[in-house]
Protein backbone atom coordinates (compact mmCIF):
# COMPACT_ATOMS: atom_id res chain seq x y z
CA UNK A 1 0.00 0.00 0.00
CA UNK A 2 2.82 2.39 0.84
CA UNK A 3 3.95 4.63 -1.98
CA UNK A 4 1.69 2.93 -4.50
CA UNK A 5 2.67 5.50 -7.07
CA UNK A 6 6.21 6.07 -5.82
CA UNK A 7 8.00 4.65 -8.83
CA UNK A 8 5.91 6.76 -11.20
CA UNK A 9 6.39 10.06 -9.42
CA UNK A 10 9.88 9.56 -8.04
CA UNK A 11 12.32 12.20 -9.17
CA UNK A 12 16.01 11.82 -8.43
CA UNK A 13 17.46 15.20 -7.57
CA UNK A 14 21.14 15.35 -8.43
CA UNK A 15 22.96 18.33 -6.96
CA UNK A 16 26.68 18.54 -7.69
CA UNK A 17 28.35 20.75 -5.12
CA UNK A 18 31.71 21.06 -3.46
CA UNK A 19 32.23 18.94 -0.32
CA UNK A 20 33.62 21.99 1.47
CA UNK A 21 31.49 23.06 4.43
CA UNK A 22 30.93 26.42 6.09
CA UNK A 23 31.79 26.31 9.81
CA UNK A 24 30.60 29.90 10.30
CA UNK A 25 27.05 29.25 9.18
CA UNK A 26 24.69 30.07 12.06
CA UNK A 27 21.30 29.65 10.41
CA UNK A 28 19.66 27.40 7.84
CA UNK A 29 16.36 27.16 5.99
CA UNK A 30 14.13 24.26 5.05
CA UNK A 31 14.09 22.20 2.93
CA UNK A 32 17.57 20.76 3.53
CA UNK A 33 17.66 19.08 0.10
CA UNK A 34 15.51 19.51 -3.01
CA UNK A 35 14.27 15.93 -2.65
CA UNK A 36 14.57 13.07 -0.18
CA UNK A 37 11.82 10.94 1.35
CA UNK A 38 12.04 9.05 4.66
CA UNK A 39 15.03 10.96 6.11
CA UNK A 40 17.14 9.33 8.80
CA UNK A 41 19.91 10.90 10.91
CA UNK A 42 22.36 9.52 13.47
CA UNK A 43 25.12 11.40 15.31
CA UNK A 44 28.36 9.55 16.01
CA UNK A 45 31.87 10.71 16.95
CA UNK A 46 31.32 14.32 15.93
CA UNK A 47 29.56 13.66 12.63
CA UNK A 48 25.98 13.40 11.45
CA UNK A 49 25.24 10.58 9.05
CA UNK A 50 22.16 11.06 6.89
CA UNK A 51 20.29 8.78 4.52
CA UNK A 52 16.92 8.68 2.75
CA UNK A 53 15.04 6.53 0.25
CA UNK A 54 16.71 6.46 -3.15
CA UNK A 55 14.93 3.46 -4.67
CA UNK A 56 17.82 1.51 -6.23
CA UNK A 57 20.78 1.94 -3.86
CA UNK A 58 21.80 3.00 -0.36
CA UNK A 59 23.45 6.40 -0.03
CA UNK A 60 24.97 8.04 3.07
CA UNK A 61 25.91 11.69 3.61
CA UNK A 62 28.43 12.72 6.28
CA UNK A 63 28.58 16.20 7.78
CA UNK A 64 29.55 18.14 10.90
CA UNK A 65 26.38 20.22 10.52
CA UNK A 66 23.06 19.23 9.01
CA UNK A 67 22.69 22.85 7.94
CA UNK A 68 25.36 21.96 5.35
CA UNK A 69 23.65 18.80 4.14
CA UNK A 70 23.64 19.94 0.51
CA UNK A 71 27.44 20.11 0.51
CA UNK A 72 28.03 17.05 2.69
CA UNK A 73 30.34 14.23 1.64
CA UNK A 74 28.13 11.73 -0.16
CA UNK A 75 28.69 8.10 -1.06
CA UNK A 76 26.68 5.23 -2.50
CA UNK A 77 27.66 2.49 -0.06
CA UNK A 78 25.67 -0.42 -1.50
CA UNK A 79 23.81 -1.35 -4.65
CA UNK A 80 21.84 -4.61 -4.62
CA UNK A 81 22.68 -7.30 -7.15
CA UNK A 82 20.12 -7.65 -9.94
CA UNK A 83 17.35 -10.25 -10.07
CA UNK A 84 17.04 -10.91 -6.35
CA UNK A 85 14.16 -10.55 -3.89
CA UNK A 86 15.76 -7.30 -2.69
CA UNK A 87 16.95 -5.68 -5.94
CA UNK A 88 14.28 -2.99 -6.25
CA UNK A 89 12.23 -0.39 -4.37
CA UNK A 90 14.68 0.14 -1.52
CA UNK A 91 12.72 2.17 1.01
CA UNK A 92 13.35 3.96 4.30
CA UNK A 93 16.97 3.02 5.06
CA UNK A 94 18.15 3.52 8.64
CA UNK A 95 21.72 3.56 9.93
CA UNK A 96 22.39 2.29 13.47
CA UNK A 97 25.58 1.83 15.49
CA UNK A 98 25.31 -1.32 17.63
CA UNK A 99 28.10 -3.12 19.53
CA UNK A 100 30.81 -1.15 17.69
CA UNK A 101 29.48 -2.00 14.25
CA UNK A 102 27.29 -0.19 11.76
CA UNK A 103 24.00 -1.72 10.59
CA UNK A 104 21.84 -0.45 7.77
CA UNK A 105 18.20 -1.56 7.74
CA UNK A 106 15.98 -1.17 4.69
CA UNK A 107 12.92 -2.59 2.94
CA UNK A 108 13.18 -3.97 -0.59
CA UNK A 109 11.44 -6.22 -3.09
CA UNK A 110 11.77 -7.74 -6.55
CA UNK A 111 9.69 -5.04 -8.21
CA UNK A 112 6.40 -6.29 -6.78
CA UNK A 113 5.32 -4.35 -3.67
CA UNK A 114 3.57 -7.45 -2.30
CA UNK A 115 7.02 -8.95 -1.78
CA UNK A 116 8.49 -6.16 0.37
CA UNK A 117 10.55 -7.48 3.29
CA UNK A 118 13.20 -6.08 5.66
CA UNK A 119 16.93 -6.58 5.13
CA UNK A 120 20.13 -5.52 6.88
CA UNK A 121 23.79 -4.88 6.10
CA UNK A 122 26.77 -4.81 8.50
CA UNK A 123 29.98 -2.77 8.44
CA UNK A 124 32.80 -3.06 11.02
CA UNK A 125 34.50 0.20 9.96
CA UNK A 126 34.30 3.14 12.43
CA UNK A 127 33.28 5.29 9.45
CA UNK A 128 30.22 3.93 7.58
CA UNK A 129 31.43 5.59 4.37
CA UNK A 130 34.49 3.33 4.52
CA UNK A 131 35.02 -0.39 4.95
CA UNK A 132 32.87 -3.14 3.48
CA UNK A 133 29.11 -3.45 3.80
CA UNK A 134 28.23 -7.12 4.22
CA UNK A 135 24.73 -8.34 3.39
CA UNK A 136 23.41 -10.15 6.49
CA UNK A 137 20.10 -11.17 4.92
CA UNK A 138 16.40 -10.84 5.52
CA UNK A 139 14.96 -9.99 8.94
CA UNK A 140 11.64 -11.68 9.61
CA UNK A 141 9.59 -13.35 12.29
CA UNK A 142 8.13 -16.78 11.62
CA UNK A 143 5.09 -15.36 9.77
CA UNK A 144 7.31 -13.80 7.08
CA UNK A 145 4.62 -11.28 6.12
CA UNK A 146 4.96 -8.03 4.14
CA UNK A 147 7.17 -5.59 6.03
CA UNK A 148 8.62 -2.09 5.57
CA UNK A 149 10.03 0.77 7.68
CA UNK A 150 12.16 -1.24 10.07
CA UNK A 151 13.79 0.54 13.02
CA UNK A 152 15.69 -0.80 16.02
CA UNK A 153 16.15 0.47 19.56
CA UNK A 154 17.62 -0.82 22.80
CA UNK A 155 15.76 -0.71 26.11
CA UNK A 156 17.01 -2.12 29.42
CA UNK A 157 19.64 -4.14 27.60
CA UNK A 158 17.20 -5.69 25.12
CA UNK A 159 17.26 -4.90 21.39
CA UNK A 160 13.88 -4.50 19.68
CA UNK A 161 12.73 -4.21 16.08
CA UNK A 162 9.66 -2.16 15.15
CA UNK A 163 8.15 -2.04 11.68
CA UNK A 164 5.03 -1.61 9.55
CA UNK A 165 3.46 -4.78 8.24
CA UNK A 166 0.43 -6.72 7.10
CA UNK A 167 -1.56 -9.10 9.22
CA UNK A 168 -2.08 -11.43 6.25
CA UNK A 169 -0.93 -11.71 2.66
CA UNK A 170 -3.09 -9.02 1.05
CA UNK A 171 -2.82 -5.25 0.94
CA UNK A 172 -5.63 -3.86 3.06
CA UNK A 173 -4.17 -2.32 6.19
CA UNK A 174 -0.75 -1.46 7.58
CA UNK A 175 -0.16 -2.07 11.28
CA UNK A 176 2.83 -1.55 13.55
CA UNK A 177 4.62 -4.54 15.01
CA UNK A 178 7.35 -5.07 17.58
CA UNK A 179 9.60 -8.05 18.33
CA UNK A 180 12.66 -8.80 20.43
CA UNK A 181 15.95 -9.36 18.64
CA UNK A 182 18.57 -12.00 19.42
CA UNK A 183 21.16 -9.93 17.58
CA UNK A 184 21.04 -6.99 15.13
CA UNK A 185 19.99 -9.26 12.24
CA UNK A 186 17.76 -11.87 13.91
CA UNK A 187 14.28 -11.66 15.43
CA UNK A 188 13.71 -13.71 18.56
CA UNK A 189 10.21 -14.97 19.31
CA UNK A 190 6.85 -13.80 18.03
CA UNK A 191 5.87 -10.43 16.61
CA UNK A 192 3.29 -8.38 18.51
CA UNK A 193 0.89 -5.93 16.88
CA UNK A 194 0.83 -2.74 18.96
CA UNK A 195 -0.95 -0.28 16.68
CA UNK A 196 -3.65 -0.38 14.01
CA UNK A 197 -5.41 2.55 12.32
CA UNK A 198 -8.22 3.57 14.66
CA UNK A 199 -9.12 7.22 14.15
CA UNK A 200 -10.39 8.95 11.01
CA UNK A 201 -7.13 10.93 10.63
CA UNK A 202 -5.31 7.58 10.23
CA UNK A 203 -7.51 6.51 7.33
CA UNK A 204 -7.22 9.20 4.64
CA UNK A 205 -6.39 7.96 1.18
CA UNK A 206 -9.26 6.52 -0.84
CA UNK A 207 -7.77 5.51 -4.18
CA UNK A 208 -10.83 3.66 -5.40
CA UNK A 209 -11.08 5.85 -8.48
CA UNK A 210 -7.57 4.81 -9.44
CA UNK A 211 -8.47 1.14 -9.27
CA UNK A 212 -7.01 0.66 -5.80
CA UNK A 213 -8.64 -0.62 -2.59
CA UNK A 214 -11.26 1.82 -1.26
CA UNK A 215 -10.17 1.37 2.36
CA UNK A 216 -6.77 2.87 3.09
CA UNK A 217 -5.77 2.38 6.72
CA UNK A 218 -2.12 3.16 7.31
CA UNK A 219 0.22 3.12 10.30
CA UNK A 220 3.89 3.13 9.23
CA UNK A 221 7.31 4.67 9.83
CA UNK A 222 7.59 3.89 13.58
CA UNK A 223 10.34 5.66 15.53
CA UNK A 224 11.14 5.53 19.25
CA UNK A 225 11.68 8.67 21.32
CA UNK A 226 12.66 8.26 24.98
CA UNK A 227 12.14 10.93 27.63
CA UNK A 228 12.37 10.48 31.40
CA UNK A 229 10.24 7.45 32.35
CA UNK A 230 8.34 7.19 29.06
CA UNK A 231 8.81 5.70 25.62
CA UNK A 232 7.03 7.43 22.76
CA UNK A 233 6.51 5.64 19.49
CA UNK A 234 5.96 8.26 16.79
CA UNK A 235 4.47 6.88 13.59
CA UNK A 236 3.08 8.10 10.27
CA UNK A 237 -0.61 7.70 9.48
CA UNK A 238 -2.87 7.82 6.38
CA UNK A 239 -1.77 7.41 2.78
CA UNK A 240 1.52 9.13 1.97
CA UNK A 241 -0.07 10.24 -1.33
CA UNK A 242 -2.53 12.44 0.57
CA UNK A 243 -1.99 15.88 2.08
CA UNK A 244 -3.26 14.43 5.37
CA UNK A 245 -0.19 12.27 6.01
CA UNK A 246 0.63 13.05 9.66
CA UNK A 247 2.39 11.83 12.79
CA UNK A 248 0.63 9.95 15.56
CA UNK A 249 1.94 8.83 18.94
CA UNK A 250 1.87 5.79 21.21
CA UNK A 251 3.05 6.09 24.83
CA UNK A 252 4.39 3.38 27.14
CA UNK A 253 5.97 3.35 30.58
CA UNK A 254 9.66 2.45 30.64
CA UNK A 255 8.87 -0.41 33.04
CA UNK A 256 6.05 -1.93 30.99
CA UNK A 257 6.14 -5.03 28.80
CA UNK A 258 6.76 -3.49 25.40
CA UNK A 259 5.46 -6.60 23.62
CA UNK A 260 2.07 -6.23 25.31
CA UNK A 261 -0.27 -4.08 23.18
CA UNK A 262 -1.97 -2.92 26.40
CA UNK A 263 1.26 -1.17 27.40
CA UNK A 264 0.90 1.32 24.55
CA UNK A 265 -1.66 4.14 24.71
CA UNK A 266 -2.54 5.86 21.44
CA UNK A 267 -3.05 9.64 21.39
CA UNK A 268 -6.47 10.51 19.91
CA UNK A 269 -5.12 13.36 17.76
CA UNK A 270 -2.07 13.67 15.49
CA UNK A 271 0.99 15.24 17.11
CA UNK A 272 2.32 16.78 13.86
CA UNK A 273 0.31 17.52 10.72
CA UNK A 274 0.05 19.72 7.64
CA UNK A 275 0.06 23.49 7.97
CA UNK A 276 -1.69 25.19 5.09
CA UNK A 277 -0.80 28.63 6.48
CA UNK A 278 2.90 27.66 6.38
CA UNK A 279 2.67 25.86 3.05
CA UNK A 280 3.73 22.45 4.39
CA UNK A 281 1.77 19.38 3.32
CA UNK A 282 1.92 15.69 4.21
CA UNK A 283 4.66 15.91 6.86
CA UNK A 284 5.77 12.52 8.05
CA UNK A 285 8.23 9.63 8.18
CA UNK A 286 10.55 11.29 10.66
CA UNK A 287 13.54 10.52 12.83
CA UNK A 288 15.02 12.25 15.88
CA UNK A 289 18.45 13.52 16.82
CA UNK A 290 20.21 15.62 19.43
CA UNK A 291 22.21 18.79 18.81
CA UNK A 292 26.01 18.34 18.92
CA UNK A 293 26.11 19.57 22.52
CA UNK A 294 23.33 17.15 23.50
CA UNK A 295 21.09 19.91 24.85
CA UNK A 296 18.49 20.23 22.09
CA UNK A 297 15.99 17.79 20.61
CA UNK A 298 15.34 17.88 16.87
CA UNK A 299 12.96 16.20 14.47
CA UNK A 300 13.74 15.61 10.80
CA UNK A 301 10.92 14.69 8.44
CA UNK A 302 9.83 14.89 4.83
CA UNK A 303 7.01 17.05 3.48
CA UNK A 304 5.59 18.55 0.30
CA UNK A 305 5.51 22.24 -0.59
CA UNK A 306 2.14 22.20 -2.34
CA UNK A 307 -1.08 20.23 -2.03
CA UNK A 308 -1.53 17.16 -4.18
CA UNK A 309 2.17 16.42 -4.74
CA UNK A 310 1.84 12.85 -3.52
CA UNK A 311 4.48 10.23 -2.73
CA UNK A 312 7.13 11.09 -5.30
CA UNK A 313 10.26 13.20 -5.58
CA UNK A 314 8.58 16.40 -4.42
CA UNK A 315 8.99 15.21 -0.84
CA UNK A 316 11.94 17.02 0.74
CA UNK A 317 13.69 16.68 4.12
CA UNK A 318 13.18 19.40 6.73
CA UNK A 319 14.25 19.72 10.36
CA UNK A 320 13.24 21.80 13.36
CA UNK A 321 13.81 21.91 17.09
CA UNK A 322 11.06 20.65 19.40
CA UNK A 323 10.29 21.03 23.10
CA UNK A 324 8.57 19.10 25.89
CA UNK A 325 5.21 19.72 27.50
CA UNK A 326 4.82 19.89 31.27
CA UNK A 327 3.32 16.39 31.26
CA UNK A 328 6.47 15.02 29.64
CA UNK A 329 5.11 14.56 26.12
CA UNK A 330 6.89 16.00 23.05
CA UNK A 331 5.64 19.23 21.51
CA UNK A 332 6.56 19.34 17.83
CA UNK A 333 4.62 22.53 17.06
CA UNK A 334 3.74 23.35 13.46
CA UNK A 335 5.88 22.48 10.44
CA UNK A 336 8.03 25.55 9.80
CA UNK A 337 7.48 27.56 6.64
CA UNK A 338 10.05 27.11 3.89
CA UNK A 339 12.94 29.60 3.69
CA UNK A 340 12.40 30.74 7.30
CA UNK A 341 15.85 31.30 8.91
CA UNK A 342 16.33 28.90 11.81
CA UNK A 343 19.28 28.73 14.22
CA UNK A 344 21.42 25.67 13.64
CA UNK A 345 21.52 22.97 16.33
CA UNK A 346 23.55 24.16 19.33
CA UNK A 347 27.23 23.34 19.09
CA UNK A 348 29.76 22.12 21.65
CA UNK A 349 32.11 24.77 23.00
Amino acid sequence: MKRLIFSILFVIAIVHVSPAQNPDKKTFTNPLLPSGADPWVIYQDGYYYYTNSSQNSLVIRKTKSLADLRSAEKKTVWTPPPNTNYSKELWAPELHYINHKWYMYFAADDGNNNNHRLYVLENASPDPLKGDWVFKGKISDDTDKWAIDGSVFSHKGQLYLIWAGWEGDENGQQDIYIAKMKNPWTIEGKRSKISSPLYDWEKYGDLHDAGNPPHVNVNEGPEILKHKDKLFLIYSASGCWTDFYALGMLTASENSDLLDPRSWKKSPEPVFKKSEENGVYAPGHNSFFKSPDGKEDWIIYHANSKPGQGCGGFRSPRMQKFTWNKNGTPNFGLPVKENTPLTIPSQTN
